[in-house]
C-alpha cells in the first residue's frame, strides 16, 4: 500500500509545496552502498544512506506530517494524497497502510520503510545488461519508440501513462534516444553522474 505513495514520487514533487523538487529527487534515490560487515546489520536504517539523503527524507517527512506532531498518521496520508490529487482513499486503504508499519510513524519508521522499498533495487551492472540486450552495438542508448514498444509489449507491461511518466522524468535527447547509461547509474545511486 505504501507503494501507491512511493509509485506518484514523481508526482509528490511537483504537488507539494516548497522544497518540492528535493522532495521527487529524494523519493527516487537509491540508498549508499553499504560497507561489508561481518555481522548482519540492519538495525540501524541511518547506516543505509547518506546525511544528505538522510535530510532530504526528513524534509518529506515534515511535509507529510501535516498537524506537525513528529508522526504520520491516517490524516497525514488522507493530506499527502490530496496534495497528489487523488481525494477518492479509501479508509480501508489508510488502514492497510497504517498496518504495514510495525509502530506509529514517527521519521526513523517512515525512513526505515522507504530504505527498505529502495534496498530492492538491483546494482547497475544487472540494470545496464538488461538494457544492452536492446543495444548490441554497445552505443549506451536506445531509440525512445522502441523502448517504449518493449515497455509497454514484454513480462510486465507498462502502460501508456507509465511510459509517459518514465520519459518526463527521464526524458529523451534531441534525436529521440535514452541514455540509458545515465538512467541506470540514477536508478541505483539517486543522482546524475557529473561530467568527466
Amino acid at each position: 500500500m505504501w507503494s501507491g505513495l512511493y509509485n506518484c514520487r514523481p508526482r509528490l514533487g511537483r504537488y507539494l509545496s516548497g522544497s518540492s523538487e528535493r522532495v521527487g529527487k529524494l523519493l527516487t534515490m537509491a540508498p549508499k552502498k553499504a560497507k561489508k560487515k561481518t555481522t548482519e546489520a540492519g538495525s540501524n536504517v541511518f547506516s543505509m544512506f547518506e546525511q544528505s539523503q538522510i535530510q532530504e527524507f526528513k524534509e518529506a517527512f515534515t511535509i507529510m506530517d501535516q498537524n506537525r506532531d513528529g508522526f504520520i498518521d491516517k490524516g497525514d496520508l488522507r493530506d499527502t494524497y490530496a496534495a497528489l490529487g487523488r481525494l477518492n482513499v479509501g479508509n480501508d486503504e489508510l488502514d492497510e497502510m497504517m498496518k504495514e508499519a510495525p509502530g506509529p510513524i514517527n521519521f526513523t519508521i517512515f525512513l526505515a520503510m522507504f530504505g527498505e522499498k529502495l534496498k530492492g533495487t538491483d546494482p547497475e551492472e544487472t540494470i545496464l545488461n538488461a538494457f544492452k540486450i536492446f543495444d548490441p552495438e554497445g552505443k549506451g542508448f536506445l531509440k525512445g519508440d522502441e523502448i517504449k514498444y518493449h515497455l509497454m509489449s514484454q513480462a510486465d507491461k507498462f502502460t501508456e501513462d507509465e511510459v509517459n511518466q518514465m520519459f518526463t522524468n527521464f526524458p529523451l535527447d534531441v534525436a529521440g534516444n535514452l541514455d540509458y547509461k545515465n538512467l541506470c547509474y540514477i536508478i541505483t545511486h539517486g543522482e546524475e553522474k557529473e561530467p568527466e
